[in-house]
């Protein structure tokens, strides 16, 4: 395995942000177990369904789809789909995810900016990710400092979109919140469930942003020279 100078001073870097995905990861497991053993009226997908269909969205299809925690809105084929767990559970944890992911697809009907943003960065952020690390162990072993950098900015789009992506990520979670009370699909007693596993989830992505945002970050110190060990 390659391993760039200072890499175990890159670990110890972005330390803060490796524990609080942790301990996000950990939270979500536990708020979720929770939440999954009380009871919903609803399925995950019939309080999506219901929740789409008060919009006018009834164009767009709920799928099951399998794995834990896959759940996924698709904005370009406009299908909302739900894991195993989700789908056709009557639980909080199950109509708070469906809940989560209807408010994507609200999102996108309404052409919610950073929603926007954040489609248009996907395709940066995986090519910039996947490249980023190859361009830098070039740069690196060649000696070229404007590959390095080429490097640097492609772990930069990765970060970019990690940070438009919280905006996104928040607001679909208002709206869940919002819109299960006011179509009683969850009564406010039981709202604490719901609240959460939607809030463990978003300290995951407050995790990931500052471990890609540190990331960047580090190389850029270790690359301008201040802290490039020889």
């Amino acid at each position: 395995m390659f391993f760039f100078p200072g890499y175990f001073n890159y670990l110890l870097f972005i330390a803060p942000a490796l524990l609080l995905a942790l301990w996000a990861q950990w939270r979500v497991r536990a708020t979720y177990a929770q939440a999954a053993q009380a009871p919903s009226r609803l399925s995950g997908a019939a309080a999506a369904r219901h929740i789409l269909d008060a919009a006018g969205l009834q164009q767009i299809a709920i799928e099951p789809i399998r794995g834990e925690l896959t759940d996924h809105y698709d904005p370009r084929d406009k299908v909302l789909r739900l894991s195993e767990g989700v789908y056709g559970a009557r639980t909080l944890a199950a109509v708070g995810i469906a809940a989560h992911e209807a408010g994507h697809a609200l999102q996108d009907a309404k052409q919610y900016a950073p929603l926007a943003i954040r489609n248009l960065a996907v395709p940066a952020a995986n090519f910039g990710g996947s490249l980023g690390m190859l361009l830098m162990m070039v740069g690196f072993g060649l000696g070229l400092q404007s590959v390095l950098w080429a490097g640097i900015v492609g772990f930069g789009c990765v970060a970019v979109f990690q940070i438009v992506n919280l905006p996104v990520e928040f607001d679909a979670s208002n709206r869940a919140k919002r819109l299960l009370v006011d179509y009683g699909i969850v009564g406010q007693q039981e709202m604490p469930y719901v609240n959460n596993v939607l809030n463990a989830a978003a300290w995951t992505y407050v995790a990931a942003t500052l471990q890609a945002v540190l990331t960047v970050l580090y190389y850029v110190m270790l690359f301008s020279g201040g802290d490039r060990e020889r």
